[in-house]
């Protein structure tokens, strides 16, 4: 298998999953901020796609941390196939409270046309991005991972 930028256990895959956690852990605390969230469903999902998303990214960053640090591989093609189907299945969480939870917010800001709690609304909207952000990284990661798998 190929070692290029992204791969597990080289210090751009490591980063790549820190910001993953990073921006789900942010998504979280802006949601968890406010006194509403538990009244829409959308955000209750983005919270529990976020937890899977902080836990998953922050395990393969100690992973790649200690493949970094006692300098192996980590490209045997049954521990890449696991990082694929885990990487693709959040993912696909992620991308779908993200945009859940977008369309709550379109829904206050426009289609209501004004939002009546107006400090959550900000929370929500930045926790919205975030998400998305977090989507990004996941989604750049998860490709990295299939095209590993595909070079193997």
């Amino acid at each position: 298998m190929k070692d290029f930028a992204g791969t597990p256990g080289t210090l751009t895959g490591l980063f790549l999953r820190i910001m993953q956690c990073v921006f789900a852990a942010l998504t979280i605390s802006c949601v968890v901020s406010t006194k509403d969230f538990f009244n829409y469903t959308a955000f209750c999902y983005l919270i529990a796609s976020m937890g899977l998303q902080v836990a998953w990214s922050f395990g393969l960053a100690l992973l790649d941390a200690y493949a970094l640090i006692k300098k192996k591989v980590l490209h045997n093609p049954g521990l890449v196939s696991l990082f694929v189907v885990g990487d693709w299945v959040t993912a696909t969480l992620a991308l779908a409270a993200a945009s859940a939870s977008a369309g709550i917010t379109v829904l206050f800001f426009n289609d209501l046309g004004h939002c009546h709690f107006r400090r959550e609304c900000d929370r929500f909207q930045l926790s919205v991005a975030f998400a998305f952000f977090s989507w990004i990284t996941i989604a750049i990661s998860s490709l990295i991972m299939l095209w590993l798998l595909a070079a193997g």
